[in-house]
């Protein structure tokens, strides 16, 4: 297992627990060094990558198609990134990327209601682009997420 990402890093969110996750567009090349566990958030199956990875099948400014997918994938990578260099990637990096950081806030202990604002202070100001993402982040520990993507 690798060195945590760098905090400086451009696209590294810091979780208040001290994990470090890196936030990106699927279109930019990942840093050096690679990823070591990646979710990729897009309407399509990702290419293949030399780290293991987990596909969350979401269409651009919607949300995702399988919630709990979403929640496994980011459950999963919670608890590798304590140990691990884990990105989380969709086409522009912001607002389902975003969307996803914020839930890994909620999952981090950030209150649902301030995780939006958490990730948009910490990784990029225009994260979580729609109402729908938004809500979404809010409701997204409880049992029952609002939507799917047929509803988005």
């Amino acid at each position: 297992m690798g060195d945590p990402w760098p905090a400086d890093l451009p696209g590294v969110l810091t979780l208040p627990s001290g994990r470090r996750v890196l936030g990106r567009s699927m279109r930019a090349a990942p840093p050096a060094p690679q990823p070591e566990f990646g979710v990729y958030l897009v309407g399509r199956r990702p290419p293949e990558t030399a780290w293991e990875q987990v596909w969350v099948p979401w269409r651009d400014f919607g949300l995702p198609a399988e919630p709990d997918v979403l929640r496994l994938a980011l459950a999963t990578a919670w608890v590798r990134a304590a140990h691990q260099r884990v990105e989380v990637a969709c086409g522009g990096g912001t607002g389902r990327t975003g969307t996803a950081l914020a839930c890994l806030a909620v999952l981090d202990g950030v209150p649902a209601d301030e995780a939006v604002a958490f990730v948009r202070h910490h990784y990029r100001w225009r994260a979580v682009e729609t109402w729908r993402q938004r809500r979404f982040v809010l409701h997204f520990d409880d049992d029952e997420l609002p939507g799917h993507a047929a509803s988005a």
